[in-house]
């Protein structure tokens, strides 16, 4: 897989477009894979994704019950969100190929985040055999980044990863 290159964009308002240029994500693309619970909790939902690029947006609803005693949304959740972004980059960039366990990942929370949509932007650096270098950004509706992760991820073969537990 070539090394993809990350487009600079930002929100700039709530329904950001389509990506309808060539390349870009069609909604049939993840037809039959079945959301996870996490993602139902995080309001995860696709907004754009650019499959040859491995790049991905991603809108989630921070909702109150995330939130600290500050009236912020806990850092887990900021996390939580940022590695649901970077997978999906990776899977769509794997052509739904691959699933990628976390290896390891680093955030930095860069200014707090209050209850609302947030939008998640993940990136594939570089992706190999079996490892991904990944990069996301987590940002409110303004295009404020709240939070940044870098991650490396193991690609596991889809069939292996769905296959039933022995």
């Amino acid at each position: 897989m070539p090394v993809p290159h990350a487009p600079d964009l930002s929100p700039s308002d709530e329904r950001p477009d389509s990506g309808q240029e060539a390349g870009a994500w069609e909604p049939h693309a993840l037809e039959g894979l079945a959301r996870p619970p996490c993602a139902e909790l995080l309001g995860w939902e696709i907004v754009e994704a650019r499959p040859a690029d491995g790049w991905i947006r991603i809108r989630f609803e921070a909702r109150r019950e995330f939130t600290n005693p500050a009236g912020f949304i806990q850092g887990g959740f900021l996390a939580a969100m940022l590695d649901d972004t970077m997978g999906p980059a990776m899977f769509i960039y794997g052509e739904g190929r691959v699933f990628t366990p976390t290896i390891d990942m680093h955030v930095s929370y860069l200014t707090p985040a209050r209850p609302g949509p947030l939008y998640g932007e993940g990136q594939v650096i570089q992706a190999g055999k079996s490892i991904a270098f990944l990069e996301g950004k987590l940002m409110d509706l303004s295009g404020t980044v709240v939070a940044r992760a870098t991650a490396s991820a193991r690609l596991v073969p889809a069939e292996k990863a769905l296959a039933p537990a022995a």
